[in-house]
């Protein structure tokens, strides 16, 4: 049986406001396996701060029962705080101290002794490349050194769960790749990560499980692929090798039309939901009819697509 590092059952949160209660969590159910990348996704006021923020410690559920770590959250507080590390969308970097300072820091208000701690800093530096950079004050780095640092004081602490958020905003497309390889080989080593993202390639390229909030529920979840199949506009391509050999698939399968991009007009387009079932029913008519295609690939909506249809691409009004 799979260990959870986070169980949540019936999560709710309302605030007042001059204009009454306002529900920002209707009762949502998570489940996040041990040594895996939970992607949390959703518009703006969508409920995903707060969630963190309740996962986290940081302020309490109105109902519902957690636990984080193996501990519950609501009468383990300070074990799923030693437990857990947060690095949120603003660094937490003092850019006023070098990387080592900002670290030895950490590793003080971790209460490490000081021996344990410098040990533990230079070890985060040498795996972050920030040897060089060391001593240098971090207001000199690179918008992906200091994410680098950031998410390096995080790991002062040996965290078992992260709560990223938002780990690559601002960063150039090199820096977000490397800050992606990080995260895969922090799970690689054990570590859990809860991921909230606004670029949802991110999502795509890290997460193992993905779950949708809008409007405080949860409206979807699954792994990127069964996401993409919830919505229409998948399809197999299929292309051939003459005029012939096309009109007789299509004859074969009895649906799928030309693909108008296709200058050579030899290209058949399927509709499917990009299963594997609905794969092979297809590939099975086809060898039963004795056709072979020169060419096949599969084509499924992305998470744009899916964010977009599902939430109903609407402006959110940006709450917590």
């Amino acid at each position: 049986m799979t260990n959870l590092a986070i169980s949540a059952t019936g999560l709710k949160k309302s605030y007042r406001d001059k204009h009454g209660e306002k529900v920002v969590l209707d009762g949502i159910d998570l489940s996040v396996p041990e040594g895996t990348i939970f992607s949390l996704l959703g518009p703006n006021g969508a409920g995903k701060t707060t969630t963190v923020q309740i996962l986290s410690t940081l302020i309490a559920a109105d109902a519902g029962t957690v636990q984080v770590a193996g501990f519950d959250l609501a009468r383990q507080a300070d074990d799923v705080r030693g437990a857990i590390g947060v690095t949120g969308q603003y660094s937490a970097v003092d850019k006023l101290l070098t990387g080592e300072e900002n670290l030895l820091l950490m590793a003080d208000l971790k209460h490490l002794p000081r021996k344990e701690g410098r040990r533990k800093a230079a070890e985060l530096l040498e795996r972050f490349d920030l040897v060089e950079a060391a001593r240098k004050p971090a207001s000199t780095y690179s918008g992906g050194m200091q994410r680098r640092l950031d998410l390096a004081m995080t790991l002062v602490g040996d965290p078992r769960l992260i709560f990223l958020d938002e780990p690559s905003t601002g960063l150039d497309p090199r820096s977000r790749r490397g800050m992606w390889q990080i995260v895969r080989e922090l799970v690689a080593s054990g570590v859990t990560i809860f991921l909230t993202t606004q670029y949802l390639e991110e999502a795509d390229q890290l997460a193992d499980n993905i779950a949708l909030l809008d409007h405080g529920r949860l409206i979807a979840q699954g792994t990127a692929d069964e996401l993409k199949r919830l919505i229409p506009g998948g399809h197999v391509s299929l292309r051939f090798g003459d005029d012939d050999a096309l009109k007789e698939a299509l004859d074969a399968l009895g649906r799928g039309f030309v693909d108008p991009s296709d200058d050579d007009r030899l290209t058949l387009q399927v509709p499917s939901d990009g299963g594997v079932a609905s794969l092979r029913e297809l590939l099975a008519r086809l060898d039963a009819a004795g056709i072979e295609p020169a060419d096949l690939s599969v084509h499924t909506p992305d998470l744009d697509d899916v964010f977009l249809t599902l939430t109903g691409d609407q402006q959110k009004e940006t709450t917590r």
